[in-house]
Parts: structure tokens; C-alpha cells; sequence
């Protein structure tokens, strides 16, 4: 039984067409993956459903009765909840204080704390979450957060819910744990919109698949119908058949050196080498302090013991500018948070680490920067109008193209990639392959951090596997396979 229909959906944003009388549809019990690139359109449908957007054309109807939603909380109280990609939860609050917001326990207007802790525990108990309500929210780690923002999602009964990019922070254990709530909640007729730019979770949960591209509808089908590479032809309009584009790069002498990096209660006697022409990985569940490895070397957190050699130099990196007049990179897990500044312009992200270069007697040589933000905007083959575009408009692979091309612009010798490809489509994760392997022919070294498996064993010459903060082993070559990376993850 069809429980949502949107037919003929148009928006606009400053007499620019972006949704072109798109169609989708939903079924009772039925997860319906969403797909497509980024600016494909999938964000700006949600959001005229969640009636964020005022569509321009088209009718939404739900249960066969037309609806418009003038705000999300419009459409919650008809039953249409959604899980943001992007976390915002009130860190000082605690658990249970985000999940019933609004919508407190309360008594003669006082809230009555420890009746929501019991609400929590219940709604906990039903999606096998071990999680204490009474935590303030600072304290859990992203994939619990975001198991949290889910559960609340759940919570409201929603007849329609909306999952964007739900895996995009949680581990291979949450994951299995979330596709079974999705079945619970397909069982009792909840339908169940997903976004996901992980082709391999469309085939592991959905029903059905719908492609959009540049705004335009494409198709729907059967997601057992759909072979790989035809969905992949479908989003990206062209073959992609070498998704890791892998060259035998000329891996040459060590260029860093560390020895027994420690940092109290994040990673201990960390010692690796990494080479000019290398790209080597750093694999490991959530929490195995990747992460917060790679920020120690850039300079952005300091360690309690170990050394660093860059050549056969030893040398303290304290501080991010350390680094960076060092030629080491940070391209960071957040790009929204620690990467960009989303207010201001391509232009200003791109020139922002190297602004003296553009600069004379304190004034920005304006014509200078812009050529070269162009340059690297035609290298990279960045989508913008124009260097004056702010780069919140750009989609999420855009984004990081810009923040990839800030770097570059520094001519680093080392690159340090964390998480290369969250949240970006699998046209822009083939671009930016491409790029992370032009770095390594040219001779740079590279150290990749990446959740993503295939990432992993396409890209990588070795790879490191951190377990609870330790090197757990090392594998090269056809070593690298997915069972015995988490063999070493796990123990």
C-alpha cells in the first residue's frame, strides 16, 4: 500500500531550476534508498517533504490525502521524522534531556528527571542500546551520539522516517545493530526513506532504489534488479570502472619517522615509518584512536612521549603551524568543523593557509589569489559559479575538493588524509582517488585513515591496524584483505 507520494517536485533558488518535476514514492513497510550524486537533488526533496522548503510545484501526498508542511515540526506532528547527516545534539544536556526535548516529563512544571531516564531505558531496551540516559551528551562518542539521534527519531512513532547517511559515523557493530531496528521497524509498517553513498548497504536493506541526477528523476527499481555497475552508470551518467585507480607509484626513501607516540588515554607506543611515493593506511574500529593520532601529528593535540623525524632530522611538532612549516598536510575527518570556514567564499578557504603569499604591505593582492584559486579550481575540478561562491552552497565532495585544494596550494611533502571520502557521492570518491594517487605519484607521502574496507585495500601500499590505541599489526600487498584487517581490529 503506497503510504507517500511526491509527484512533479520543483524548486528554485534564485531563478535556478534545481529539482525538475521529480517523482518518488514510498510503500508502507518498505525501505526506499534515495541515491544519487552530490547536488543530485536528494537533499532538497527531503526538505520540501520536511517542510523546510516551500516547494515551487508538485503535490506530496501521504496515505493518499495531499499535505504541505509549513516547518519540520509541521511534519512531525503528521508523522514524517528525519535523522540529519550532520549531529547537533546539547552537549550539556544529558542523554535523556535531548531525547524527550520539547517533550519533557513534567509535573506542576518541574521535569521529573528520573521519569525520563526510565522513557530512555525502555526506548533503549527495544533498539538494544547500552547507553545510560543519565550521561550528558558531551560524553558518548560520535557513533553513540548518533545512535541517540536515531533512537529520538524513533521515538516520535513516525510513520515515515527518514534516515540520511545513518552509518556514516557508527562502527561495523552499530551498523548490524541499526539494520536490525530498520527490520523491526519495516515489520510494523514504518516506511523508511535511506540515503547512503555506501552502495554496498542499498543492497544489504533496501527494497527499492530510486536515482536521481542534476535534479532530475532517473529511475526506480527493484534494488535485487539493479546490478552495481548499472545503479553506478545511473548516478554518475558515465562507467566507472576503475573506482580505485591504483599506479605503481616508486615508493622511495622514509620521509617520517615516529617512535613510541603516547598520548594518556588515546594511543600508546605508536611507531611507524612512512615513505615519499607511499600511500599508507591506518585502519581501526571507532575509539582506536585514529583520529586523534593524526591530530597529534599535524601539532592540533599534543603527546606525553614519543619522537618524530622528518628525514633524519628529529623534530617537535606543538603546535598545527609546526607542521605546516614543516610540509605536512591535515585534510580532517570534520571538514565542516576543522576544514572550512562555511561563511566565506572558495576563495577565502583556498587562500587561507598561505594568505601571506597574497599579500603585500598587509593588502590581499586580489587578482593574484583569484588566479590561483582558480587554477586550482580547473585542477581539481571544483563545481562553483564562480571563486566568490560561498562554499556552504557546495556539495559535500566539492567541499572537500576545496579543502584538498587549500593544502595543496601549501606544496606539502606529507598529506595526511583522514576519513578522505565521508559523506561524499561515488563519483566525487573516484576524483578524489585520483587525486590522493597523483599526490603519491609526484612523490608526496600519503597516510590514509579510512572506515571504508575497498577504500582501504584499493588504495594502499600497507596498511596499519590500531586496536584500543595500539598497532596491532601491519599488512602489504595482497596481505591487505578485509577478514584480516578486522581480525587485527577486533583481537
Amino acid at each position: 500500500m503506497t503510504l507517500l507520494e511526491m509527484k512533479g517536485m520543483r524548486k528554485s533558488f534564485y531563478n535556478v531550476e534545481v529539482l525538475h518535476g521529480v517523482d518518488f514514492n514510498l510503500h508502507r513497510g518498505e525501505v526506499h534508498a534515495l541515491i544519487g550524486e552530490n547536488g543530485a537533488g536528494k537533499s532538497t526533496l527531503m526538505k520540501l517533504l520536511m517542510g523546510e522548503y516551500v516547494p515551487d510545484g508538485g503535490e506530496i501526498r501521504i496515505d493518499g490525502e495531499s499535505v504541505r508542511f509549513s516547518s519540520p515540526a509541521d511534519a512531525l506532528r503528521r508523522g514524517v521524522s528525519k535523522v540529519h547527516q550532520e549531529l547537533s545534539p546539547i552537549r550539556d544536556m544529558t542523554v535523556a534531556e535531548n531525547l524527550f526535548l520539547g517533550r519533557e516529563s513534567n509535573r506542576w512544571g518541574f521535569v521529573k528527571g528520573k521519569n525520563q531516564e526510565a522513557r530512555a531505558r525502555t526506548l533503549f531496551d527495544k533498539l538494544s542500546l547500552a547507553i545510560d540516559p543519565g550521561l550528558p551528551m558531551r560524553k558518548l562518542s560520535v557513533s553513540q551520539t548518533q545512535m541517540v539521534e536515531i533512537a529520538k527519531a524513533v521515538s516520535f512513532e513516525s510513520k515515515i522516517l527518514i534516515l540520511d547517511e545513518p552509518t556514516s559515523a557508527i562502527t561495523s557493530i552499530e551498523v548490524e545493530r541499526l539494520y536490525s531496528t530498520i527490520r523491526l521497524l519495516r515489520e510494523q509498517g514504518v516506511g523508511i526513506i535511506y540515503i547512503s553513498h555506501k552502495l554496498e548497504e542499498l543492497y544489504e536493506i533496501s527494497d527499492r532504489i530510486t536515482v536521481l541526477r542534476d535534479g532530475s528523476f532517473v529511475c526506480t527499481n527493484k534494488t535485487e534488479s539493479l546490478p552495481r555497475q548499472r545503479l553506478i552508470h545511473a548516478m554518475v551518467g558515465r562507467e566507472l570502472t576503475d573506482l580505485y585507480p591504483k599506479t605503481d607509484n616508486r615508493i622511495g626513501e622514509p620521509v617520517m619517522r615516529v617512535e613510541g607516540y603516547t598520548q594518556k588515554g588515546r594511543f600508546r607506543n605508536v611507531s611507524f615509518t612512512l615513505h615519499s611515493g607511499e600511500i599508507l593506511g591506518l585502519a581501526g574500529l571507532m575509539g582506536s584512536g585514529r583520529t586523534e593520532l593524526c591530530m597529534a601529528l599535524f601539532g592540533a593535540e599534543r603527546v606525553d612521549s614519543g619522537t618524530m623525524w622528518l628525514g633524519d632530522k628529529a623534530v617537535r611538532i606543538r603546535w598545527p603551524s609546526d607542521a605546516i612549516n614543516r610540509k605536512i598536510a591535515l585534510i580532517p575527518e570534520d571538514r565542516k568543523h576543522q576544514g572550512l570556514n562555511l561563511q566565506a567564499s572558495v576563495q577565502d578557504n583556498m587562500i587561507a593557509v598561505v594568505q601571506r603569499r597574497y599579500s603585500k604591505y598587509g593588502f590581499l593582492r586580489f587578482k593574484k589569489a583569484k588566479r590561483s584559486t582558480e587554477d586550482m579550481v580547473d585542477k581539481l575540478q571544483i563545481k562553483v559559479h564562480s571563486p566568490a561562491q560561498p562554499v556552504t552552497n557546495l556539495s559535500g565532495g566539492n567541499q572537500q575538493k576545496v579543502v584538498v585544494g587549500k593544502w595543496r596550494l601549501t606544496d606539502p611533502d606529507i598529506i595526511i588524509f583522514d576519513e578522505p571520502t565521508r559523506g561524499v557521492d561515488v563519483g566525487a570518491k573516484a576524483e578524489i582517488y585520483k587525486i590522493i594517487n597523483d599526490f603519491a605519484h609526484q612523490g608526496k607521502a600519503v597516510l590514509m585513515v579510512s572506515s571504508e574496507m575497498p577504500e582501504l585495500i584499493g588504495m594502499c601500499d600497507r596498511v596499519l591496524v590500531l586496536r584500543q590505541g595500539m598497532i596491532a599489526g601491519e599488512l602489504s600487498g595482497e596481505e591487505i584483505q578485509q577478514h584480516k584487517i578486522m581480525e587485527l581490529a577486533t583481537g
